[in-house]
């Protein structure tokens, strides 16, 4: 850093950074027993306040389904936890790394040590998720963490700050505050790692104020995931999936189907099954309870505009009702709406979508699918339905994207052994499981000299020992 931390000030933002920095350089690493006991007070956390949380949470969207919150944010993380400590012993264990012939009987290591202070900007869509998740894996690499919460979500921020502190020393974890100028600020501190999750535009703007300190980032950010739906899939088993995966927490997902490319002919028989399904698992009842609202009227209204210039240009529509419906609008409940005959100038396929609306384009080629996806930034995910190993194969192959499901939508995230992160505009690096232990820790490579080994004593003055030495190693190269 350019300019030392007794430099910040006195707000309260500041002084919670300099005390965890100053203590994270201080104090010697902490033990297996000290990152499993701030696992324990983690999940207890979780489980002592699941209700407050799921109350918290639902009154921030207006009404947040109970059980997507469940499924989705609690018993995820609860399981994250139980894999990360069980698996946390080995994990920090020096790993052996094979050692060249030339420098044996020498041997190589690589010692897993905490970056220190890891600070974590959270988004509104599953706050406690994408809250915690990372946390797992910044503690059981041994750091600290400050976590900035959305300025959307405040009284999920109130209850998450109110039960951090009181299961957790401010010098271990603690949660700022959401009031203006805090995640401008946040952002500019020099975090030994940040990691933030939201938006392309402004994970833009996060990772130009980050790299002012060389702060190193991890980037969960989103985009136009694409579904594709091969000539040889079921659309019997396909059609259920894919509505599944676009209306939970109504469609306000960054991993979520953002559109579908089909055979031609097939279109609107996709679109009658994928209705079908929407209307058997939601009904067409805004007052369903298992149906979740939209966060805020700013992006009640930005859907909206998406659906009525798609409208404005040529687009057919699937919805049990206009978004200006009262019995809709009131409860801010978007319409599920499928978009049909969807073109490329409409702003809802330039735009990621986040919400409950679903637009299915037909091809022709086999090849359109590849090359439509190809042409545009690269997806945090993407999906893929069919049984010809041939096809699926090409489109693995040929396309990059954060993560990929195969005849199922959003399932990849939730594999606690394989890493979640995006790709290009979509993110950088990646988390979950090991894959977090390591985003969050310094692998030290460390050489031990043996007093056997006289390879390394190519000292001057040079001459026929380095001549004898030099054909050796030419050998061995």
């Amino acid at each position: 850093m350019d300019q030392p931390i007794g430099g910040f000030g006195g707000n309260a933002l500041h002084d919670s950074f300099h005390r965890m920095f100053e203590i994270s350089r201080a104090e010697p690493p902490p033990t297996l027993e000290q990152r499993q006991d701030r696992l324990a007070r983690l999940r207890a956390l979780i489980k002592d306040n699941e209700k407050r949380f799921e109350q918290a949470i639902s009154a921030d969207f207006g009404h947040r389904s109970s059980t997507e919150t469940l499924i989705a944010e609690t018993l995820s993380l609860l399981g994250d936890i139980k894999h990360t400590s069980r698996h946390l012993k080995r994990w920090m264990a020096p790993r052996k790394v094979s050692t060249q012939l030339q420098f044996l009987p020498g041997k190589n290591r690589l010692l897993p040590q905490p970056l220190g202070v890891v600070g974590v900007i959270a988004p509104w869509n599953y706050p406690l998720q994408l809250t915690v998740a990372p946390a797992i894996g910044a503690i059981a690499a041994g750091n600290r963490v400050m976590i900035k919460p959305s300025e959307l979500s405040p009284h999920f921020a109130a209850l998450l700050q109110e039960t951090v502190a009181a299961k957790f020393d401010a010098s271990e974890m603690m949660v700022t505050g959401i009031e203006a100028g805090v995640a401008e600020a946040f952002a500019r501190l020099p975090f030994d790692h940040l990691m933030f999750t939201g938006s392309t535009r402004v994970g833009r703007i996060v990772a130009a104020e980050a790299g002012k300190n060389l702060t190193p980032v991890t980037l969960e950010l989103g985009g136009k995931s694409p579904t594709i739906v091969d000539r040889s899939a079921d659309l019997d088993e396909v059609a259920p999936r894919i509505a599944y995966a676009k209306l939970m927490n109504a469609g306000q997902t960054c991993i979520a189907p953002d559109y579908v490319l089909a055979p031609q002919d097939r279109v609107e028989a996709l679109a009658g099954k994928i209705w079908g399904a929407m209307q058997q698992m939601w009904g067409t009842d805004p007052a369903n309870p298992d149906y979740t609202s939209i966060i805020a009227e700013h992006h009640y209204a930005r859907l909206k505009s998406l659906v009525d210039d798609a409208v404005a240009r040529g687009a057919r529509l699937l919805q049990p009702a206009s978004a200006d419906d009262a019995a809709w609008a009131g409860k801010r409940k978007f319409p599920p709406t499928l978009v049909l005959g969807a073109t490329h100038e409409m702003k809802i396929m330039q735009e990621e979508i986040f919400g409950p609306l679903l637009p299915i384009l037909g091809y022709s080629e086999p090849t359109e699918p590849i090359n439509f996806i190809n042409g545009r930034d690269r997806p945090l995910a993407l999906y893929w339905f069919g049984t010809d190993d041939t096809a699926r194969d090409q489109v693995l192959e040929r396309t990059v994207s954060g993560g990929v499901t195969i005849n199922d939508c959003l399932v990849h995230f939730a594999q606690a052994n394989q890493p979640m992160g995006g790709v290009g505009a979509s993110g950088t690096g990646a988390y979950h499981g090991e894959w977090g232990f390591n985003t969050f820790t310094k692998m030290k490579p460390i050489f031990y000299r043996s007093p056997y080994n006289r390879f390394a004593d190519l000292y001057p003055p040079y001459g026929a020992k380095i001549a004898r030495l030099s054909k050796v190693l030419r050998l061995m190269s």
